[in-house]
């Protein structure tokens, strides 16, 4: 890494990709040159950078130069931190992980008579969990994994309250876990567990156009839920020579999310609406389109982490890639349009902050400040997001994390549920109306908020671990 002091000349013959602690970064390009450089905040106010309006802009002083790059202009105001509150985004991830094992012990776990069930949420904290301990070893979270979701599974696979015939995507969720399992154990019921699940989606009923009903219950259906639960889980079993996968798997991956992008997304605001009915029937679809009516943050919380997880496992040179990248890079776009400028996290009804029962949730925060992290971490996002990013994360440790005096920690304004149809737990009904939506219980350390956390906190070390020299490819997002 070089030292260098730009003085004079405005990088006029080449252009330095630069670093310092300071935690200042801008994207500039030189007037005379195609080349750009990420400038990371100077190293001594005793110098001076005189690069007309570069000085301005952006400071000046010794900079240590780490790298040039080709790249178009894209400022940003602000670059990863060494700390947040104090702390790493790895040790928030291994707090609330440890927390929250500590506060629900066995319970997730399945026993006779008892009261554990094969549930979404269990799997989304379950596989944080394991991918924490990619990062950070700690036998215990295997050992709660395993006990979690290994308990459900007999020898040969079967799952302990598992009804294929209700058709609930939800059940698909903790198959994801279920395959990281199998990968570290190697044990044959992990495989033969996930099998099972896959071949749901075999008979899954189908929209007239081909998307995945919800749930048999929900007829004509596609949730922007839905897409979480299945997309990903669905293109990782494609991706896994042992399932030996028909080549239109993919194909069909793909087509759920292109559907949702065709009929949940509403171009004024940038936002996706929660759910879409095919026969425009329902009492709270929008008779015109289908849609219900409101922007839930969660639900778009849930499409942004289906995106970039179902990208981990979708070909590189697949050519749907590409429509879901753009589809990512459309949701991303208004979410941080929708960003609270003051808190920096989002509403629960996400295009009417202020509004009286409206208010700050934190489930739909984590899934966002995860999904556009690891959106820039992937190269599916230019870095101008970041500092978005760091403005979401730092407004969920201030607004939403609580530490008691034993250090355990705790996630706060969690919206406990939502959905479309029937009655709510209260006996209201579920009918997509901004009343409904602030209407649901709100809880703490909800597990629809935790893992996300854990998983966002993650996306976050690797965003502040990157040398600028690995960002060459950031400013014009995926090249596949």
């Amino acid at each position: 890494m070089q030292k260098i002091n730009l003085t004079g000349g405005c990088i006029s013959h080449r252009s330095t990709s630069v670093h310092n602690d300071a935690g200042v970064k801008a994207v500039l390009k030189s007037p005379h040159s195609r080349r750009s450089a990420i400038f990371v905040g100077p190293v001594s106010a005793r110098q001076r950078l005189e690069c007309g309006a570069f000085t301005a802009a952006f400071g000046a002083g010794v900079w240590l130069a780490v790298g040039v790059f080709v790249g178009s202009l894209f400022p940003t105001s602000a670059a990863p931190v060494a700390s947040f509150a104090g702390k790493s985004p790895l040790q928030w991830s291994v707090r609330m992980a440890d927390s929250q094992m500590k506060r629900l012990g066995d319970r997730l776990a399945w026993t006779e008579g008892g009261n554990a069930k094969w549930d979404y949420t269990a799997g989304l904290f379950t596989l944080s969990l394991l991918k924490l301990n990619e990062c950070e070893t700690d036998p215990a979270r295997l050992h709660f994994v395993t006990n979690a979701i290994g308990s459900f599974i007999s020898a040969d696979g079967k799952i302990q309250g598992y009804k294929p015939g209700e058709y609930q995507l939800d059940a698909l969720n903790p198959g994801k876990t279920v395959l990281a399992l199998w990968q570290l154990t190697k044990e044959e019921r992990y495989v033969k567990c996930a099998m099972l699940l896959r071949q749901q989606l075999n008979t899954q009923p189908r929209t007239g156009d081909g998307g995945f009903w919800h749930k048999q219950r929900y007829t004509n259906q596609m949730w922007l839920d839905g897409l979480f639960m299945a997309a990903p889980f669905y293109a990782q079993c494609a991706a896994t020579t042992l399932f030996c996968a028909a080549p239109t798997d993919f194909d069909d991956v793909a087509k759920q999310i292109r559907l949702m992008d065709e009929h949940a997304y509403d171009p004024a605001s940038g936002l996706f609406y929660h759910g879409w009915d095919d026969k425009k029937t329902q009492a709270w679809a929008n008779p015109a389109n289908g849609c219900s009516s409101n922007f839930w943050g969660r639900a778009g919380g849930w499409y942004a982490m289906a995106l970039v997880d179902t990208l981990d496992f979708f070909p590189t040179n697949h050519p749907a890639r590409k429509d879901i990248l753009t589809t990512l890079q459309k949701l991303a776009a208004g979410v941080v349009k929708h960003q609270d400028p003051v808190s920096g996290v989002w509403w629960q009804v996400m295009d009417q902050g202020g509004r009286p029962g409206n208010y700050l949730e934190a489930t739909a925060s984590a899934m966002f400040v995860y999904a556009l992290a690891k959106g820039v971490n992937k190269n599916y996002l230019p870095p101008n997001y970041v500092p978005a990013i760091l403005k979401g994360y730092q407004g969920i440790l201030k607004n939403f994390i609580h530490s008691d005096t034993n250090g355990v920690v705790s996630l706060t304004q969690c919206c406990q549920v939502a959905g479309l149809g029937f009655t709510s737990s209260g006996g209201r009904p579920r009918d997509g109306s901004f009343d409904y939506y602030v209407s649901e219980p709100i809880v703490e350390n909800d597990l629809k908020g935790v893992g996300p956390f854990i998983l966002a906190s993650l996306e976050l070390q690797k965003l502040q671990a990157q040398p600028p020299t690995t960002r060459r490819h950031l400013l014009s997002g995926d090249k596949d």
